[in-house]
């Protein structure tokens, strides 16, 4: 059948042709009339009689087989307006059947004027085709012939030379479309044939092909279509979408959300612009061209526009930074965004389209304004990443509690929906068809406006997540993309960091792992991950809280390849925890909240795995089912154990955790403790203060349940609740807040509240019932008061057992045992923490924990599992507080007694011997048995030889009097086999000292004996001759500090050895002076040596003896003079090491700054000590001068002076704050009303002082005179003038750079600058005289200055710094001669009032030491070597007077307590069970305690002066916000030490030999003399007296 492509004339305007020139072709036999006479209609049944027949007839006809001039009256009959217009749907039905097919039959000449065929055109469009949509109609068949006609025949293409024509082309494209989408007001929802949408789609594209100038309309309602995927712009532009102006609703058929395939209008649309691409090009660039060239007009516009100048213009808005004036209204921009969304699917449906387009899209990346610039830029992004009007898909699945984790090759993650409308797709890669576009897309990345480069950076996630659309890119555009987003991680917007941040957790793990990890792991900086990392500490908290979200959910989700071992996901994302718990030392508020629910909520989630499940599916898709967390018995071997996994979890975390979050992590578990205790402390006080129950009469009770009502002691109750609300409060950033927000439920008096928190805080509560009591928890808060919730949540996590949880213990002690996933070390670890800081876990457990050390009891033969140790540690730490629980049977005990002699490693000996002195009842029998069988046969090379000398230490340790049958023969094992001996003699210079990994049977076997030494001093028990015995001892420890770790004359000694015998010494004279009695022989002098460790070469050295001063100052377990010694890292070359003690030391700042009384107005007792104690720091500095006059690297130059100004710097940008400044300039000005007290107190026993420097041998003690004397102390005199004249400038240059003001201080503030460091000058002229003498010269001023301005940092490679100086180096210069009245010092203000020097008490407890000091310390990698203060292990002082004491020692309750009982004994590094074998680091954070905490049921007494005890400190709790006890109105009043008589001064030394000056007042460094007159290596050094 021919097709119709051009319409001829109408036949009314031809001429008819003659009669004769008919052929003889047959025609139409149709002859019945179809027309009628007014008044004389022919009935509608005759009229579809008559139709039907003549359409039937005309069906089976062809077109070249029929005479046409038989067709004309037929044809001039169906024209009629009586049929066109007939009221009866089928009599118009059948006409324009029979009129399809004159068209037909006619073609290509239609028998109709112009008028005729608009009139049946008309007819067609506007009741026919619409009538289509109802396939129910009784006439369907005859509609449906019609559009078959019009699209075979193609008779539609007549409209196109139809004058006018325009409307009826529009209601042709506006109908169709309609039907297609179900939206026309005749569609009953019945679902079209797919014959009807081809036969649509045919009509309309002849019109677009046909036509030459498409009205703009049909191309609106064209490209309208693909909106139809978005369901927020699906109506079009046309009036029947509308309604009055108002938008509909959408129709629940076009939601996006049941859409899973295109819709039929959607096809048709993108069939028409696949069918004819050029048209359509020109079209839609003629469409896209006229709104954007009418949206960019000025406001104002007149013209084709109306006038819009009424409404608000975009530029008037305060989110848009648009400074183009006249810029589009919103009007406009609505346009605007419409279009720009219509880009996004066109690219999906037919990119060839918008060639003409995307050049605009391009020039408007250039526009001027910003509203354009984002339009553009947005659109590109998703054009590029394939992105239509549906918008992006949605977010992968990234469940941290999804059990089974997801794995890399697993499609759940991936899957994230079926919906081809978010699927991604980009038929073509625009970065190859486009270049120049996405060149200039790439370049917004660089805008100036914020906006912009948010909405770019989201393309660009988009971008790589999509992977171009699922064309993929060229490598280097997806590294180039990948590096980009790092930079917007960084950019200096904290929105653009935000939203760079929401674009990496758009990722799915493996896109993660895959295109983010190309860039670096999560370590490296400058890589997506690493720069996400470094956004959990950005400055600005709404990054951090997205930044640590999303890194903890990345973690969680990857943690089933972890435990896998996949290396690429661990090398990438295995630090993510690290990190993480590594913000805590921001001490930071909000950091430690947000940190608390990344915790519970992403990295270890409450809810994993699914407990409410009642199967589970396995990876292998077996069905298996879900045990209770109560440990009730062994499971199947195939059950699903929610204990096991979740505590799989808890090991994976801690085994990824680098040391400095691994202490973060363990610390937060002794919070939880802590924050128990105090928990239940504040809900028994809610009850006293919310419940008084009295007796009204006799048999009745009155129960006031108002809050606020008591019975007695109304104010104490009301005093003790709003302590404890203010300390919950203190560690929220919005304390006020908070406290109203617990003031709120105190007063809600919820009784079932109550029960549910003491759910979660109890040890005996499995991880079940904690879970549960939690969620309900949090239901009741809700219903009740729902603004308090998440106070009182996060509060609950931190006291809730939900990490050592008893639940979690089997399952943990099984990895121990079995090394799954190669977990067992980290299981070591936590079994051991466990022990240490929760052991009320261990319960439980702890019978099958003493089976399995039973069952690993080693013999002479066959030697015990390496893992032991750690068990024992665990076991020993639960024995010695809950003894009872231990087994007592007699193959238990022999079982330790083989460990005790054959264990191995050594540390398992000590803790056997532990765990039988702690449960055994005949342990004195057991002690006895042990030490003869230890020093039978004991010789070097014997079995156990280790053992046997641990075992040994221990005894000494926990039962002295059993060991003293045979002291001699230990002593003689210590001293004279192993202290007195070098069996390898060392080859390599005497001056050789470095640190070694391994540690040899030679090395251990001293610092074994050296721990049996201090043990015997430790338990001691008589404190009158505890000053004799110890300074044998005392002397020994020093010489190995003073001397590198060397105790002979020929220096032989290996070199792997020095250092670890020296920080052995160091650290066991730390753990001596834990006990005030021990303490107090410890001299100032001998202090400054032990000091200098802080100084050593090595950094491993450094770093284990800072661990452990930090760990003993925060359990208050040491004086605080011992504050002192971090303060000597001004010059420490390792920055993380110094960026730690920095932390640290500001954190303690903090922290004791805080310990003032709770109630302003309180004047009780018990408030003073921690008043005193709020200035621990500030008056410390006295002693830290007083350590830099006698340091050994002192100088007199002025360059010398300068350097040294640094230390005081470094105190001070870690100490000093406007508030304190002033105290601590008061300090230093009252250095220079007294004289050094250290050498002063050489002079009175007619000896100098004694150091590295100034040493001397015994055979020149008789040449010393007293002028020399004289003459040398008044050398350290001037060293503390310089000093203090140095810390006073710097003081002031200090504050004139932080812009303070210096205030007088505050009268209630008592000082005393310590009396065993300065004596205070009596004589008042020579006071005077000191005090306006200015000791500095004149260059010092500019240095100091210079110094501060580069805030106290080293020199620049190449430039002039100090350097030590060696022992044979001379100033040749001398000493400057200090000027007085340098101009310079005018700005120095100095204090014209009399120094007063005050005798403080001091009271502190004899606690003993928590750790052990075993030295199998793992080994940390030092920096790179620098400049640092050095001092050469030089001395200043040497073991003369053990009864020489400093300002503390002078009171009466500093001895009172010297005996040592079992239970002190327990304290001990040696005994402790808790203790690590290997150097445990502390955290720097103040708030982060390394050690148990006290018992908040017997707090320790209080601590007079600056020796305070911070027990009470919480572990969770920011620096400004400790965690008291609870009220000692619910605890047992703290014990009194019992008195005792003062010990007798010990014997005085005899005088040492006198320093070789050097011109310049330096000293040689000649090596000292352990004892006087004794020989070095000689059983005299180190001789001991049985008790």
């Amino acid at each position: 059948m021919p097709a119709r492509t051009r319409p001829a004339k109408s036949g009314a305007s031809e001429t008819m042709a003659p009669e004769d020139t008919i052929s003889s072709l047959p025609g139409l036999q149709f002859n019945e009339p179809l027309s009628w006479r007014a008044g004389k209609p022919i009935s509608v049944a005759e009229l579809l009689r008559r139709l039907q027949a003549l359409s039937t007839e005309m069906r089976n006809m062809e077109q070249e087989e029929n005479e046409r001039e038989s067709f004309s009256k037929v044809a001039k009959e169906l024209a009629s307006p009586n049929l066109l217009t007939h009221k009866d749907k089928g009599v118009r039905a059948w006409t324009a059947c029979c009129l399809v097919d004159i068209l037909r039959l006619c073609a290509p000449d239609a028998p109709y004027t112009d008028n005729q065929l608009k009139d049946i055109f008309t007819v067609f469009i506007k009741s026919i085709l619409p009538s289509l949509s109802d396939p129910s109609s009784a006439y369907n068949n005859q509609h449906m012939f019609v559009l078959n006609s019009l699209a075979d025949v193609k008779s539609i293409v007549l409209l196109t030379d139809i004058p006018s024509s325009e409307s009826l082309i529009v209601d042709l494209f506006s109908s169709f479309f309609d039907i297609l989408a179900g939206s026309s007001k005749a569609s009953t929802g019945e679902q079209l044939g797919k014959n009807v949408a081809f036969n649509m789609t045919a009509i309309l594209g002849i019109m677009v092909d046909e036509s030459q100038n498409l009205p703009s309309e049909a191309i609106d309602i064209i490209v309208a279509q693909f909106l139809r995927t978005d369901p927020r712009a699906i109506t079009s532009n046309t009036s029947k979408s509308k309604k009055n102006g108002v938008t509909p609703a959408l129709d629940d058929k076009q939601s996006v959300f049941v859409l899973n395939e295109y819709p039929p209008a959607y096809n048709t649309a993108m069939t028409i612009c696949n069918s004819y691409p050029e048209k359509m090009a020109r079209y839609v660039g003629q469409y896209f061209n006229d709104v954007i060239m009418e949206a960019s007009k000025p406001a104002a516009s007149n013209g084709v526009r109306k006038d819009r100048s009424h409404r608000k213009s975009s530029r008037d808005s305060e989110d848009v930074e648009d400074d183009y004036p006249g810029g589009p209204t919103e009007e406009d921009l609505k346009e605007l965004s419409k279009a720009h969304q219509l880009l996004r699917e066109l690219w999906r449906a037919s990119p060839t389209v918008l060639q003409n387009v995307i050049p605009q899209l391009e020039a408007e990346l250039a526009a001027e304004n910003v509203q354009l610039r984002l339009l553009a830029t947005q659109t590109l992004g998703d054009i590029v990443s394939g992105i239509g009007a549906a918008g992006p898909p949605p977010p992968p699945a990234m469940d941290p509690a999804r059990y089974p984790p997801i794995g890399l090759s697993g499609s759940a993650e991936t899957k994230t929906s079926q919906n081809l409308l978010f699927i991604p797709s980009s038929p073509q890669p625009f970065p190859q068809v486009h270049p120049q576009a996405y060149t200039a897309f790439l370049g917004r990345k660089l805008d100036k406006s914020v906006l912009i480069r948010s909405a770019w950076t989201t393309g660009v996630g988009r971008i790589l997540t999509t992977s171009a659309g699922g064309v993929g890119l060229v490598q280097n555009d997806e590294h180039r993309l990948v590096n980009d987003l790092a930079r917007m991680l960084g950019d200096p917007d904290e929105k653009v960091r935000i939203t760079a941040v929401k674009a990496v957790a758009s990722f799915g793990l493996r896109d993660v792992v895959v295109k983010l990890g190309s860039s670096g792991s999560v370590e490296e900086s400058g890589s997506v991950l690493g720069t996400l990392a470094e956004r959990t500490r950005d400055r600005k908290h709404p990054v951090r809280v997205e930044a640590m979200k999303v890194l903890a959910r990345i973690w969680g989700v990857a943690l089933g390849e972890i435990a896998n071992g996949d290396e690429q996901v661990l090398s990438t994302i295995g630090a993510a925890p690290s990190k993480i718990l590594n913000t805590y030392y921001t001490n930071d508020l909000e950091i430690n909240l947000l940190l608390d629910q990344v915790m519970f909520e992403l990295l270890l989630p409450l809810s994993y795995p699914p407990i409410k499940a009642k199967a589970a599916k396995m990876v292998n898709g077996s069905s298996q089912s879900i045990k209770d967390s109560q440990g009730n018995g062994a499971a199947e071997a195939d059950s699903f154990d929610p204990d096991k996994i979740r505590a799989e979890r808890i090991l994976s975390l801690v085994k990824s955790l680098d040391e400095k979050a691994k202490k973060v992590f363990f610390t937060l578990q002794t919070r939880q403790v802590m924050m128990a205790k105090l928990m239940s402390a504040f809900l028994q006080a809610c009850e006293d203060y919310n419940v008084s129950i009295g007796l009204a009469s006799p048999g009745t009770f009155i129960d006031n349940r108002q809050g606020g009502v008591m019975d007695t002691n109304e104010s104490l109750i009301k005093e003790r609740l709003t302590r404890l609300i203010n300390e919950f409060a203190k560690q929220y950033p919005d304390a006020s807040k908070v406290s109203a927000d617990i003031w709120k439920f105190a007063k809600l008096h919820d009784r079932r509240s109550y029960q549910l928190i003491r759910f979660c805080i109890a040890p005996e509560s499995d991880y079940r019932t904690v879970y549960k009591a939690i969620k309900e928890f949090t239901k009741r808060i809700d219903a009740s008061t729902s603004t308090i919730s998440d106070t009182l949540v996060l509060l609950l996590y931190r006291c809730s057992t939900l990490v050592y949880n008893k639940s979690h213990v089997p399952a943990v002690m099984e990895y121990s045992k079995t090394d799954d996933n190669s977990l067992a070390s980290t299981a070591h670890e936590v079994l051991k923490d466990i022990s240490a800081r929760n052991p009320d876990a261990l319960k439980a457990q702890v019978q099958e924990l003493c089976r399995i050390l039973q069952d690993e009891a080693p013999t002479a033969k066959q030697p015990n599992d390496i893992g032991a140790v750690n068990r024992f540690k665990a076991c020993a730490a639960f024995a010695h507080k809950f003894s009872k629980e231990i087994p007592q049977d007699r193959k238990f005990t022999q079982a330790m007694i083989s460990f005790a002699m054959h264990g191995s490693p050594p540390e398992t000996s000590k803790y056997a011997v532990s765990i039988v002195m702690a449960t055994s009842e005949k342990k004195e029998m057991f002690a006895k048995d042990l030490v003869q069988k230890c020093v039978k046969g004991i010789t070097y090379d014997c079995h156990g030889f280790l053992s046997r000398l641990a075992t040994l230490s221990q005894l000494m340790l926990l039962a002295p009097n059993e060991v003293d049958e045979e002291f001699d023969k230990v002593i003689d094992v210590a001293v004279n086999q192993i202290l007195q001996k070098v069996r390898a003699p060392s080859t390599e210079p005497t001056d050789s000292y470095k640190w070694s990994t391994d540690t040899d049977t030679e090395c251990a076997s001293k610092s074994w004996a050296l721990k049996i030494l201090v043990n015997r001093i430790i338990a001691h028990p008589n404190p009158s001759s505890l000053s004799e015995v110890c300074e044998p001892v005392y002397t020994l420890l020093l010489k190995l500090i003073t001397q590198e770790g060397e105790l002979f004359r020929a220096k032989n000694t290996p070199s792997s050895h020095k250092p670890r015998l020296r920080l052995c010494a160091a650290r066991l004279f730390l753990k001596l002076c834990t006990s005030k009695s021990h303490d107090a022989l410890l001299t100032p002098a001998m202090f400054n040596d032990l000091a200098l460790v802080a100084l050593d070469p090595i950094y491993q050295v450094r770093t284990f003896f800072l661990q452990r001063l930090q760990k003993y100052l925060v359990q208050g377990k040491l004086s605080p003079r011992f504050y002192t010694i971090p303060f000597l890292l001004a010059f420490e070359p390792d920055e993380g090491l110094k960026s730690e003690m920095t932390t640290w030391i500001r954190s303690r700042a903090l922290y004791l700054s805080s310990l003032k009384s709770p109630l302003s107005d309180s004047t009780s007792a018990s408030a003073q000590p921690a008043s005193k104690a709020s200035i621990i720091l500030e008056t410390v500095f006295a002693r830290l001068i007083s350590l830099l006059a006698h340091h050994p690297d002192y100088g007199s130059s002025a360059e010398d002076i300068v350097e040294f100004a640094r230390y005081i710097h470094f105190y001070l940008s870690t100490v000093a704050n406007e508030e304190n400044l002033s105290l601590i300039y008061h300090v230093a000005q009252s250095i220079k009303g007294c004289r050094d007290a250290i050498s002063l107190q050489a002079l009175s026993n007619s000896s100098p002082p004694q150091s590295k420097s100034r040493s001397r041998t015994s055979a020149s003690r008789s040449s010393v005179t007293p002028s020399e004397v004289e003459a040398e102390t008044s050398l350290f005199d001037d060293n503390l003038y310089h000093l203090s004249d140095l810390a006073q400038l710097t003081i002031r240059k200090f504050e004139e750079q932080h812009g303070w003001m210096i205030q007088a201080l505050p009268s209630q503030i008592k000082t005393a600058l310590p009396r065993s460091l300065y004596v205070q000058i009596r004589d008042h002229e020579v006071a005077l005289s000191i005090a306006e003498k200015n000791f500095l010269d004149e260059d010092v001023e500019e240095g100091v200055s210079s110094l501060l301005r580069k805030g106290g940092r080293k020199e620049k490679a190449g430039s002039k710094g100090k350097k030590r100086k060696s022992s044979d180096e001379a100033d040749e210069g001398g000493r400057k001669k200090p000027r007085k009245g340098m101009s310079g010092m005018k700005t120095l203000r100095k204090d014209k009032d009399k120094v007063k020097l005050k005798k403080g008490k001091k009271e502190w407890e004899d606690e003993a030491d928590d750790n052990d000091d075993d030295d199998n310390e793992e080994t940390r990698k030092p920096s790179a070597a620098g400049e640092r203060r050095r001092s050469e292990r030089a001395s200043l002082a040497g073991a003369k007077s053990y009864a020489e004491r400093d300002d503390d020692e002078d009171d009466k309750e500093m001895l009172d307590d010297n005996t040592v009982d079992e239970a002190e004994v327990m304290d001990d590094p040696e005994d402790e069970p808790e203790d690590h074998n290997q150097a445990e680091p502390q955290p720097t954070h103040t708030i982060l305690p390394p050690s148990d905490p006290p018992s908040t049921t017997s707090p320790p007494p209080p601590h007079d002066d600056d020796n305070v005890n911070d027990n009470a400190e919480p572990l969770s709790d920011p620096p400004s916000s400790p965690a008291p006890t609870p009220s000692p109105s619910h605890s047992p009043p703290p014990p009194q030490p019992k008195p005792s008589a003062k010990p007798p001064k010990a014997p005085k030394p005899k005088p040492n030999p006198k320093p070789k000056q050097q011109a310049n007042g330096a000293n040689t460094q000649p090596s000292r003399t352990t004892r006087a007159g004794a020989k070095r290596g000689t059983a005299a050094d180190v001789h001991l007296e049985g008790s």
